[in-house]
């Protein structure tokens, strides 16, 4: 396992600036250590006094290690109140629930960022578009999606819908019974 202990945690302690409570919760906790293990990778992270965080010196032992499958990243980050269960906690309890709370109530408010750069009215139009573009994506991709499934179901059948699937198995399960009745009054006939 490579340990990223230079990682800088940056990304979320501009998020945590912007909350106050967020640094309280996390203030509480000053001095504790925080690992995110992905296998591959792991991020050690300590909270400072002010309740933000800072890359924890090489060989600290955590005191709650959050371990998640690198493949399981893009559900958690498509569903944010789902994200627990794909992760396995180990450790101090409360410390896991602060972590918790925060990652899912902490969002990145990219407007507010971006109008210190370009103003709001810029900031608006920019991101009003960008999630236009995004939502228009995600309308095109589903329609794909469903034009596809329609094809290989309606036009070219190579899958098959879950009725047919089950109609299926009561015409067989039929079939053996009625087979099965056969077989008996032939048996009665021949003796």
């Amino acid at each position: 396992m490579t340990s990223l202990f230079s990682l800088t945690p940056a990304p979320v302690n501009h998020l945590l600036a912007q909350d106050a409570w967020a640094r309280e919760r996390l203030a509480a906790h000053a001095g504790k250590i925080a690992r995110l293990d992905a296998g591959l990778l792991a991020l050690d992270w300590q909270v400072t006094a002010d309740g933000m965080f800072k890359a924890a010196e090489s060989g600290a032992t955590p005191h709650v290690v959050l371990r998640v499958k690198l493949a399981d990243v893009p559900l958690i980050l498509q569903n944010r109140e789902r994200a627990v269960s794909y992760v396995r906690i180990e450790g101090d309890a409360d410390f896991a629930n602060a972590i918790s709370q925060l990652s899912e109530s902490l969002k990145w408010e990219a407007e507010e960022d971006l109008g210190r750069v370009v103003g709001d009215v810029a900031a608006h139009r920019i991101v009003s578009t960008a999630k236009s573009a995004l939502s228009g994506a995600r309308a095109r991709g589903q329609a794909l999606q469903e034009n596809i499934a329609e094809y290989f179901l309606e036009e070219n059948p190579m899958l098959l819908r879950p009725h047919a699937v089950a109609d299926f198995g009561r015409e067989v399960g039929k079939l053996r019974d009625d087979i099965e009745r056969l077989e008996k009054r032939v048996r009665k006939l021949d003796r």
